[in-house]
């Protein structure tokens, strides 16, 4: 089995030890490892004394944190499955999934090395091996727990989630070790090279979704795995399965894409300048996407997120209001300082205001009291069908050739309707949405983007029922150019020449201290987008991202 490879990555340092509570790891006589321990161990739910049958409330202590971990971890490793999921807030559902890593995944002499703990997350290793008939292969990962206090009693429990078990698995889905079913595929890049994950590492969701696309028709034979399977919310959520281990190699089909190997390779080294780091890079006049990368290498953020895009909406409202004939690029506009509807007051970052100014200038400088104030002239449903109908949005028709989010533009009233506007309120975007929001400006046109061209597998590419009005268009396009010579995009822009446009964002989470910074831009036939989240101004964080794939499109 030379050809025997692994697909696990390891995430972080190699482990320590928790406290003094941990002792070393021992095997026992059945080959199965176990912790020495320093004390008594409860198995499962246990007796439980007068005390400490007393509600326990307040934060975790250390002692709690590590007691709870050494009673799970300890009992998952010497398989006594029931004692583990005795000892997670959930007993049923760890019961289920615990039993199915033996049976189903095949992973037996299971080693649980646990790291230092932060707060009420202990992270652990994990080494096993995977077991189909003579074969025997080798399993490392890292995973993480976390410890909370138990509804009713407050008794310290592992606060049950699929992820402990593996950092790949969410509700539903389980690990399997057998013939995968799918064969493999080996992904070209547009020039006919091998795109692998060693070169590109973000790369690895889009590689999975080939494969789970593409792989039962591009002509391989499948081999023996162990995957993660989807279960029926990650299906609906378009997560793909993973290999996690191969213990026979199947035959790989190919499947070329629309990738250009030097802007995946700038785009690799960009987002990997930020933490939680997205953008791609597309084609404006044929959506061809170029270039799609993401610093956590996890899920794709670029193609399937959903987060509020901030001021970059603004773009698609800003068409809206110059069809209907309440902003015209060159006309005085107001920009107070607060505005109010539907019972919320809005106001402009640092409370700006500007006086007798255009709505170009308003745009430039992203001022959300331009947009807030036009919200009683709009219908509810105006925004949805300017983002359905001109920029080929929120339809859930888009085929591109892996998993990928549409956007999401509800019909909303009072308050979130306002903030909609702004890009913010019940409004879900992602990378990929946005630079086709871009795309469409520039080229004029929705072009839904792909990374697999439709002849591959004769599958049609979504449209938009219309275009912007010349007018607007011409409009828009100078708004965006104005904004990228001497608005908010300016600094990130300066390098970047020719003819270019641009608009920056940047969107309030609830709990988050710093927004999301957004930023989309074109130049010439390229059109990009990013999101750093927690990253502040789009035009700090995500700007000089997008900025550099342009340049380096030339």
């Amino acid at each position: 089995m030379g050809n025997r490879r692994h697909v696990a990555e390891r995430r972080r340092s190699g482990p320590a030890v928790i406290g003094a509570a941990f002792a070393a790891v021992v095997a026992t006589a059945a080959g199965v490892g176990a912790y020495a321990l320093a004390g008594g161990e409860e198995d499962g739910a246990g007796a439980r004394t007068a005390a400490a049958e007393r509600v326990r409330t307040g934060p975790l202590t250390p002692a709690e944190v590590t007691s709870a971990a050494r009673r799970f971890l300890t009992a998952w490793q010497s398989g006594r499955i029931a004692a583990a999921a005795g000892a997670t807030d959930a007993p049923g559902a760890a019961k289920a999934l615990l039993t199915a890593y033996g049976k189903d995944a095949r992973i037996e002499d299971v080693t649980l090395t646990p790291g230092t703990p932060a707060g009420a997350e202990v992270p652990f290793s994990v080494k096993g091996t995977v077991v189909w008939q003579d074969t025997r292969e080798p399993l490392a990962y890292d995973s993480e727990l976390t410890v909370v206090r138990r509804d009713g009693d407050g008794e310290p429990r592992v606060g049950w989630r699929p992820s402990v078990v593996h950092p790949d698995l969410r509700d539903g889905d389980r690990l399997v070790t057998g013939e995968s079913g799918t064969p493999p595929v080996t992904a070209l890049d547009r020039a006919g090279g091998k795109i692998t994950t060693a070169e590109y590492p973000s790369l690895g969701t889009v590689l999975d979704g080939l494969r789970d696309k593409y792989g039962a028709e591009a002509g391989g034979t499948a081999g023996v795995e162990l995957r993660v399977v989807r279960g029926e919310r990650s299906t609906a959520r378009k997560l793909s399965g993973k290999t996690l281990l191969e213990l026979s190699e199947g035959t790989p089909g190919t499947v070329r894409t629309t990738l250009d190997p030097r802007l995946q390779a700038a785009a690799e080294r960009q987002v990997a300048k930020k933490a939680r780091a997205s953008v791609v890079l597309t084609r404006a006049s044929t959506g061809e996407i170029l270039a799609v990368a993401n610093s956590g290498h996890g899920f794709n953020t670029a193609f399937q997120g959903s987060l509020a895009p901030g001021s970059t909406m603004k773009v698609i409202t800003a068409s809206l209001l110059i069809d209907k004939g309440l902003a015209s690029a060159d006309e005085p506009h107001p920009c107070p300082k607060y505005a109010g509807y539907g019972g919320w007051k809005f106001q402009n970052d640092d409370k700006f205001s500007i006086k007798g100014g255009t709505f170009k200038a308003s745009f430039a400088r992203s001022c959300n009291t331009a947009f807030i104030s036009q919200a009683p002239k709009l219908a509810d449903d105006d925004l949805t069908r300017q983002a359905r109908e001109v920029f080929g949005l929120s339809r859930n028709d888009w085929a591109i050739g892996v998993p990928s989010f549409d956007g999401a533009v509800p019909v909303q009233r009072d308050a979130p309707k306002a903030a909609s506007l702004i890009g913010q309120g019940g409004v879900r975007m992602n990378p990929l949405n946005m630079a086709s929001v871009a795309a469409t400006v520039r080229s004029g046109a929705f072009h839904q983007p792909y990374l697999v061209a439709p002849s591959v597998d004769g599958r049609g590419l979504a449209t938009a029922p219309r275009t912007l009005p010349a007018g607007t268009l011409a409009q828009l396009r100078e708004l965006m150019g104005y904004t990228a010579r001497y608005g908010t995009a300016a600094e990130a822009m300066a390098s970047v020449p020719g003819d270019v446009g641009a608009k920056t964002g940047s969107a309030e989470v609830d709990g988050q201290q710093k927004p999301n910074g957004w930023f989309t831009a074109y130049r010439g036939d390229l059109a990009a987008a990013g999101v750093v989240r927690s990253g502040g101004h789009g035009g700090d964080t995500a700007g000089p991202i997008v900025a550099a794939l342009l340049k380096a499109g030339g």
